[in-house]
């Protein structure tokens, strides 16, 4: 009799093993399949994050040039005055070469200063209003005490408001008008909305601020052409001084910044965003050949990249082992059904060795068994697979979501640290550095979605689990003359 005919009649026949076989092997397979569901998931999930957050890499001023700067021009002066750091500029040729670079996603140019009041009034405190009047006649390009800008309105000069992290963060907020963009005309300006409605400013009015060019006190006239809402908190530190508080900030495109600095087609620092995070020490090193490097440096930042993708790659880790683990376990387990149940067949094993049947039908036969079961398995599990994926894949990600948000809540000193790095010396941040977590939504849930990919995957595993049950039950047995089991039973 053909072996594949016995080994189908043998089914039929033990059914209470076949229900049982198939009950076990469904529960293997099931979790093999959620494994490779949620790494596949994962793998995905970490494709797409790749390609929304990126990773940032910023071209500033090198504060210890700035420094050894300072000393220098102290020491060779004979005033008693303390060291003044000075930023020198970067040229706009520069900044525009590292952009014109392959793996540019976006960019974001700045160029800082501070102006005083002219026809209209800065949001301060009472504290802050004495001390403001005392710095209109300090230089808008020199800090205040402390490091801190002196005047009452920081200008923030950039190529496009849209790039600046307060904007893609959600802080800021275009309430009425439009924002800076490469197009914006000269001394066009976006204004905060306390400012504006304190002023009684209105976008397609126009308003002035006075600023010293060469010792020479000059009045500008800017145009409203977009109002912004910011919701970002003030500290204390911040009222201290008009130009520091967020509401004074007043946005303009690079050229009015520049004039007001009485420089042309320089900046203060550039925020390179790339496409593909996997490039940034490439991009970062390829940066560095087209700078001073003595007088500038290039600093990368793929924090947020980092911190999505860290519980997405514990979880692929995590379902990678799931998958080799309940394999193994698997192919032990059915070993043992498989032995247990040979060995209830000695006789029938005697009988068909007797009968002249080969060694290598007998095995056939008991992997053909087991295959028919694990084809009905296959199917269980394909059924069951994408539901027990979703709920261990999701269940696992927000574990680890959980875990690395209290990690980062319990480590505000490395957090102050890394922020540290990227001020400026006026004390103010430089727009497009400090990323905040808001700027991309945290990566939650997994979409676990079986693929043929996967149940080829499975299939493959569940024929190689069968294989190797059925060869290491069967060594004993066929290693057995058929006179010796018969013999014996």
């Amino acid at each position: 009799m053909n072996f594949i005919k016995r080994a189908w009649l043998a089914t039929k026949a033990k059914k209470g093993r076949t229900a049982l076989l198939t009950l076990v092997t469904s529960s293997i397979l099931i979790f093999v399949l959620a494994g490779l569901t949620i790494k596949a998931a994962a793998d995905k999930a970490v494709e797409n994050a790749k390609k929304e957050a990126g990773a940032t890499v910023s071209l500033q001023v090198n504060r210890e040039y700035m420094m050894k700067q300072a000393q220098s021009s102290s020491s060779s002066s004979s005033s008693s005055q303390p060291p003044k750091m000075e930023m020198p500029p970067i040229s706009l040729a520069t900044v525009e070469k590292i952009a014109n670079m392959s793996g540019v996603k976006s960019y974001l140019f700045t160029s800082t200063t501070t102006a005083t009041k002219g026809n209209i009034s800065p949001i301060s405190s009472s504290s802050s209003s004495s001390s403001s009047s005392s710095d209109s006649s300090t230089s808008n390009n020199s800090g205040g005490p402390g490091g801190m800008a002196s005047g009452d309105f920081t200008i923030t000069g950039v190529n496009t408001t849209s790039n600046v992290s307060d904007f893609t963060s959600g802080t800021n907020k275009i309430t009425s008008g439009s924002d800076i963009t490469e197009d914006s005309a000269n001394n066009e300006a976006v204004i905060e909305s306390d400012l504006a409605e304190a002023n009684d400013l209105k976008v397609g009015e126009s308003f002035t601020v006075k600023v010293t060019v060469d010792d020479a006190e000059k009045t500008v006239t800017l145009k409203v052409v977009g109002i912004y809402k910011s919701s970002s908190s003030v500290t204390s530190s911040q009222l201290q001084n008009n130009a520091s508080n967020p509401s004074n900030n007043i946005y303009t495109n690079l050229v009015t910044a520049n004039s007001m600095k009485g420089e042309t087609d320089t900046v203060d620092s550039a925020t390179y965003t790339l496409s593909d995070p996997a490039q940034l020490s490439a991009f970062a090193k390829k940066a560095k050949t087209k700078i001073d490097t003595e007088k500038f440096s290039i600093q990368t930042s793929d924090q947020l990249y980092q911190q999505m993708l860290s519980p997405l790659n514990n979880v692929a880790s995590f379902s990678k082992n799931i998958v080799i683990l309940v394999a193994l376990a698997g192919a032990v387990i059915l070993t043992l059904i498989v032995i247990l149940s040979i060995r209830e067949r000695r006789y029938e094993i005697g009988v068909l060795m007797s009968l002249g049947e080969s060694r290598l039908k007998i095995i056939g036969q008991f992997f053909t068994e087991l295959f028919v079961v694990t084809l009905a398995s296959l199917v269980i599990a394909t059924v069951a697979g994408n539901y027990v994926g979703n709920l261990v894949g999701n269940q696992l990600l927000s574990q680890q979501t959980s875990a690395q948000t209290s990690n980062r809540q319990g480590g505000p000193e490395s957090d102050s640290s890394s922020s540290k790095s990227t001020q400026p010396p006026s004390g103010r941040s430089i727009p497009g550095m400090n990323l905040s977590s808001s700027a991309i939504s945290q990566i939650n849930k997994l979409n676990v979605k079986q693929t043929p990919e996967s149940i080829a995957k499975l299939g493959g595993i569940a024929l190689l689990i069968s294989f190797a049950a059925t060869i290491l039950a069967s060594i004993g047995i066929v290693r057995m003359k058929p006179k010796d089991i018969l013999s014996s039973n």
